[in-house]
């Protein structure tokens, strides 16, 4: 459940599996979990084009197009954020940036940053240490 506080600080774990939300106030954190419903591997049904290949493109964009729902649902946890930390191991981090710019919550962005898989503990810690140094 969203709290809404008048300095609402929110760090982000992500990867394409699944997110984890650090609202910090206070010194205090409230974590939600989010996930993507895709697996490491992802296979969509595959479709044959019309030289009898596999058409990639279209898993391609079927993958984006599930990529962007999931960033679409995370977003609804924080779209009433004044300050976002994004922070995970790969290129869901810089993919979720973009998709916030693209939706214009660029300028809420406070930092992005490199980190290896985090228990919930520990992405707690990074993000209150963060907003609370």
């Amino acid at each position: 459940m969203k709290q809404i506080t008048a300095n609402q600080n929110v760090g982000l774990w992500i990867d394409h599996k699944e997110a984890f939300v650090v609202f910090s106030h206070d010194k205090k954190a409230e974590s939600q979990p989010v996930t993507s419903g895709l697996e490491k591997h992802v296979r969509f049904s595959e479709h044959i084009s019309d030289t009898g290949g596999l058409a990639d493109d279209q898993r391609d964009v079927q993958f984006q197009v599930h990529l962007n729902r999931y960033y679409d649902e995370v977003i609804t946890h924080i779209d009433d954020a004044t300050s976002i930390l994004i922070f995970g191991p790969g290129e869901a981090k810089g993919e979720f940036k973009k998709r916030l710019e693209h939706l214009g919550f660029g300028s809420r962005i406070v930092g992005v940053e490199t980190v290896d898989k985090l228990t919930s503990n520990q992405i707690s810690v990074k993000v209150n240490d963060y907003f609370h140094k």
